[in-house]
């Protein structure tokens, strides 16, 4: 054997060992899932394997007791021959009962294994950094995990069982065969290789297609929700996108499909080809039972049995083997998943519950990098915010003020330096204690296709379902007008992705966001990143009058465009290129007549 007959028979083996890699994972999942459909799959697999054998030797009494009787005619011997046939009705039967019973069982496994994987993939992304989700490849290994592998354990279990399944039927047709000749048992297994074969190859070509391209998928995902969503439909319908974006759909589908056309042909031409050695190998074995049949060496229920048995054995055997090959597939799939589920926990790190010093928040020299990156988003960044004060960021967009927001919500972890909080260092503060703390609104904060109330009540998700604090919070919020003024209050469903819902103007949800902020009573620091952008100058100015009030003890960072609003500040950070170039109060801004002073000046001017 040369190096590389070797190497193929190396790898092959190799193969055929991994379809078992994931087996008990598998098992395990499947047995937690259900032990009582577990078991009873096992149970019907056993008789569904050993009870074509005896149906098969029960046809060969039948056929040898019908040539007895038609030859003696004696009662006896036509009673015998009925015996045997109301024998095989009830195996019938009894096997139709255990395929019926295994198909439900399946179906109802699959369904609950389905929910279980899916809510570990879920569990799983609750651990997950930001990061994590802002990652296009890490994004496409989930989406991989959440396609098709919810289904893949229970294929893969389904055929070891199978496996077993046929092994035990196979057991039964090889120790009738024997009777007839070895050869023949030979043949039956020698016959079925090729089409495992290509069964194996096509197998692992079709996965390598779905996992390569599952970046197109998302991409004719996306396409789908652009030209089929309500809150994208009047952007598309204007620019009359619709045209270039179903152009796009379409040419995504034409070159997927020429992808699965190409591997659907090859794998029907040799699936054909090699089935033709199975097809050849059965009607030689057919003639050679023929011909001992009439020599006089076997009966005629003899010869009856042989072949249904060759002809069933092939089909089984074959069958065993392609389960094996989709063992393989379902490997794959379960290791793309395996992999999602075994991404590394972000640390938290941190335990602490309580700072050492009533010091506020301070950033000592903070830089960052996105991961994948080496070019900063901020540098050396170094302020001191203390209880009580409100600081205001201003700057040109990509001029890392959110960024700033990500870091001190502890989305993110500095490059370098150290934020500190009531004098602990942020990564040392236990995450959730941290959080309970903190009360934010971004800029494109979640509008939830829930009631008015839930959308309030998810600021505190400990007092969701507290109406009275729905009434508080929204009170603060200044949305208690237009909500009272609904159909059903905070009872009101809102969006239009469910019946009955209702839309809200663009102010009426920075409202809602605004409540939902203050639904953290607890929370000492409230971070706004362009809270009112949506809003008029007018309703602007009423809520943050408003608002400074009804914040007066606690520590506000405020992102916002309109100095009408971040005048109102003690403290303002104006931010470019990642790096605060001025820092002050509003009045020593203009007095430095740098950047800040130029910015006000020019928004001032647009309102005289």
């Amino acid at each position: 054997m040369n190096n590389k007959a070797r190497k193929s028979l190396s790898k092959s083996f190799r193969k055929t060992l991994s379809i078992f890699l994931y087996g008990f994972k598998a098992l395990g999942l499947v047995w937690d899932t259900s032990k009582v459909l577990t078991i009873a799959i096992a149970i019907l697999t056993i008789f569904c394997g050993l009870l074509p054998g005896a149906i098969a030797y029960i046809g060969k009494l039948i056929v040898d007791s019908v040539i007895l009787a038609s030859q003696n005619g004696t009662i006896a011997q036509r009673n015998l021959a009925l015996n045997y046939v109301a024998l095989e009705a009830i195996a019938f039967v009894a096997l139709a009962a255990c395929q019926k019973g295994l198909g439900v069982c399946q179906s109802l496994l699959r369904v609950l294994l389905a929910y279980g994987v899916n809510v570990l993939i879920l569990e799983k992304a609750l651990t997950l950094d930001l990061a994590h989700f802002e990652d296009s490849e890490f994004y496409d290994k989930m989406t991989q995990a959440r396609s098709q592998a919810s289904s893949r354990p229970l294929s893969l279990i389904s055929r070891i069982f199978g496996l077993g399944q046929s092994a035990l039927t196979l057991l039964t047709f090889s120790g009738l065969l024997l009777s007839f000749s070895t050869w023949a048992v030979i043949v039956l297994v020698l016959a079925a290789i090729p089409s495992f074969i290509a069964e194996t190859r096509f197998s692992e070509h079709s996965f390598r297609l779905f996992k390569w391209r599952s970046p197109e998928t998302r991409q004719s995902h996306y396409i789908e929700t652009l030209l089929a969503r309500e809150d994208y439909a009047k952007e598309v319908q204007l620019y009359q996108l619709g045209s270039m974006l179903l152009q796009r759909y379409r040419d995504i589908f034409d070159r997927l499909y020429v992808e699965d056309r190409n591997l659907t042909i090859q794998k029907g031409f040799w699936g054909y080809l090699l089935g033709l050695l199975s097809t050849g190998a059965f009607y030689a074995t057919y003639a050679w039972i023929v011909m001992e049949a009439i020599a006089g060496k076997i009966s005629l229920g003899e010869m009856t049995m042989y072949l249904v048995v060759f002809r069933q054995g092939q089909t089984t055997f074959s069958a065993a083997l392609t389960s094996i090959g989709g063992m393989y597939e379902d490997n794959l799939y379960l290791a793309n998943l395996y992999e999602f589920l075994d991404e590394p926990i972000p640390q938290s790190q941190g335990s602490i519950i309580k700072g050492t010093v009533a010091d506020g928040i301070r950033f000592e020299n903070v830089s960052f990098c996105y991961p994948e990156s080496q070019q900063p988003v901020l540098h050396n960044i170094s302020l001191h915010l203390r209880y009580g004060e409100k600081l205001a960021i201003v700057g040109e967009n990509g001029s890392g003020k959110t960024t700033l927001i990500k870091l001190l919500t502890r989305l993110y972890t500095p490059t370098s330096g150290r934020i500190l909080l009531d004098g602990v260092d942020l990564n040392d503060w236990d995450v959730e204690t941290l959080r309970h703390r903190i009360g934010v609104i971004f800029q494109n904060f979640v509008q939830y296709q829930f009631i008015v109330g839930e959308n309030v009540g998810i600021g505190d998700v400990e007092q969701m379902n507290d109406s009275q604090k729905w009434i508080t919070a929204t009170e603060k919020g200044m949305a208690k007008p237009f909500i009272d003024n609904m159909p059903l209050g905070f009872q009101t469903q809102l969006g239009k992705w469910f019946k009955g819902g209702q839309e809200l103007s663009g102010g009426q949800w920075q409202k809602i966001a605004l409540s939902r902020a203050f639904m953290r009573s607890q929370a000492d620091i409230l971070v706004l990143d362009e809270p009112t952008a949506a809003m008029d100058a007018e309703a602007e100015m009423n809520i943050f009058n408003h608002f400074h009030t009804l914040t007066k003890d606690q520590m506000v960072v405020l992102i916002s465009h309109r100095f009408s609003t971040v005048r109102m500040a003690e403290q303002i950070v104006v931010m470019g290129d990642g790096k605060i170039i001025e820092q002050g109060s509003h009045e020593q801004l203009l007095k430095a007549n740098g950047r800040y002073a130029h910015l006000f000046s020019l928004q001032a001017a647009g309102y005289k």
